[in-house]
């Protein structure tokens, strides 16, 4: 349990290894969040904070048969699914990431695509995405280019910070990248 600020801040050192199936394995979906807030990192689990909205909507869009802890991120990869991060570094939020790590995060994106084969990539932050690709103007669902391989996916960003998406609302936005991703 993280007791104190001084857990979080120690966390900034620490990075969280991507969940990705064995390659050559079924790969639907490769989320892909912005980078890892302190509370992920001090755990060790993607998307760990209390009032995250991923494993929540993960579970009511069908992606997985029930709710999942952070804690069972390892499970992800039996139903084709994995994270990643855009940038490795930890921070207390998003806007700490300096705009050329955004885009050197696409680079790494890439290369997991071209690695690894997912049928989609889904990154999770419109403003992220919209930077680290270089695209102002574009607006969250399915994007007209490819990463590499896997078709490219814009879903909102699922932290608590994030007050204008609520569960449902991301549920039926993860739903929809399901449905893509079994098609």
């Amino acid at each position: 349990m993280l007791e104190t600020m001084l857990d979080l801040e120690a966390a900034r050192d620490r990075t969280l290894p991507d969940v990705l199936p064995e390659p050559g394995a079924p790969f639907w979906v490769l989320f892909c969040g912005i980078n890892p807030g302190l509370y992920s990192a001090a755990t060790g689990f993607h998307f760990a904070r209390p009032g995250n909205r991923f494993w929540p909507a993960l579970a009511l869009s069908g992606f997985t048969p029930r709710r999942l802890a952070p804690s069972e991120q390892d499970l992800l990869p039996g139903f084709g699914l994995g994270i990643t991060n855009l940038v490795p570094r930890p921070t207390a939020q998003a806007s700490e990431l300096s705009s050329a790590e955004l885009r050197a995060g696409r680079e790494h994106l890439a290369t997991l695509a071209d690695q690894y084969r997912p049928r989609i990539v889904a990154i999770a932050g419109i403003t992220a995405y919209r930077t680290a690709f270089g695209l102002p103007r574009a607006s969250t669902g399915p994007q007209p280019d490819p990463l590499g391989p896997a078709r490219l996916w814009v879903v909102p960003n699922p932290s608590g910070l994030n007050a204008h998406t609520s569960v449902p609302l991301l549920a039926a936005d993860f739903s929809e990248l399901r449905k893509a991703a079994d098609g």
